[in-house]
């Protein structure tokens, strides 16, 4: 487990400048981070089966195309960043997208899992999102902070991994984005970096809720969105369904369950059945809901074989 300081990426220029300078700072770091994520995704654990090397690369090489449809210069971007990291843009889509990708080699090979992790919550009024991105305890070590400088679009800073794109981030519109990972049994499509991104090149929240509504996503997520005048928006995004709620006033929580009943049609059997346990228990008095606190500006643990990492952002007033 890496308990360091959080490392800083400056990466500016075009998409390819951008990819350049991530994959050649941090080749050693996405190389280690690729062998890491595809030995979890062999397991069954993560994937509900025994998927090898080449099943993986080829569900992940079936995603190449809506990626560079959803969003060409990112994906330039990508491929940029594999070739000087010395890894194919399969593999990048691996290293960077790896939860929406399980939920694509899911429906091949296994199910879903249940997840208890990630926590984020959007204060309209305070103008505030903060949130904990949890991962497995390996995955600590490749913790970057990237500061990116394109030569059009605004700039941004993102946390994120060595290899992804992007994660939870913040743009110098008043844009921020974080998000909760949902289980699903995906399909061929864009990973969820890439609709981070795409989100951090808009200057007005409608245009950033525009792209995660019309993305074709590989994977379920749920996506924290946060405008300059601290209006929120939260959108339960799934391969074959959405939802979107909008606030301007009230506090909003959302973990790793849909809370919405169309999206949760999409959810694994074993996460539908948590989920079911604890609308029980919040009925008769013992809700399994996560206390809101006070978040830390930054914290970095690990628990129980995974990863937190407290992030947060407040719109200037």
């Amino acid at each position: 487990m890496f308990g360091g300081s959080l490392r800083v990426l400056e990466i500016f220029g075009d998409s390819s400048d951008l990819g350049r300078g991530h994959g050649a700072a941090c080749d050693l770091m996405i190389r280690k981070y690729l062998n890491d994520r595809i030995e979890l995704t062999t397991q069954d654990e993560w994937s509900g089966g025994s998927p090898d090397r080449d099943l993986i690369l080829e569900i992940a090489e079936g995603t190449l195309e809506y990626h560079e449809r959803f969003a060409e210069e990112i994906y330039i971007e990508m491929v940029a960043m594999a070739d000087a990291a010395g890894i194919t843009p399969a593999e990048a889509v691996v290293v960077g997208g790896f939860t929406d990708l399980i939920d694509v080699v899911r429906s091949t090979v296994g199910k879903a899992p249940v997840e208890h992790n990630c926590t984020a919550v959007l204060n309209p009024e305070a103008g505030f999102f903060a949130q904990t991105w949890d991962m497995h305890a390996s995955a600590g070590e490749f913790v970057i902070m990237l500061k990116v400088d394109p030569i059009a679009g605004p700039c941004a800073v993102v946390q994120t991994t060595a290899g992804c794109l992007g994660q939870i981030g913040m743009n110098e519109a008043g844009i921020s984005i974080g998000i909760n990972n949902l289980t699903s049994l995906g399909r061929p499509g864009v990973t969820w970096p890439f609709v981070v991104r795409k989100v951090l090149e808009q200057t007005d929240l409608d245009s950033a809720v525009e792209v995660v509504t019309g993305a074709e996503l590989a994977g379920g997520h749920n996506f924290l969105l946060m405008g300059p005048d601290g209006e929120a928006v939260n959108i339960e995004a799934m391969p074959n369904g959405q939802k979107v709620t909008r606030t301007s006033t009230t506090a909003f929580v959302h973990a790793n369950h849909c809370l919405d009943d169309r999206t949760a049609e999409e959810e694994g059997r074993e996460t539908a059945r948590a989920r079911r346990e604890q609308q029980h228990a919040s009925r008769h008095g013992h809700s399994s809901w996560p206390t809101i606190r006070k978040p830390s500006s930054k914290s970095l643990s690990s628990h129980g074989g995974s990863m937190s990492h407290t992030m947060s952002a407040r719109v200037a007033q």
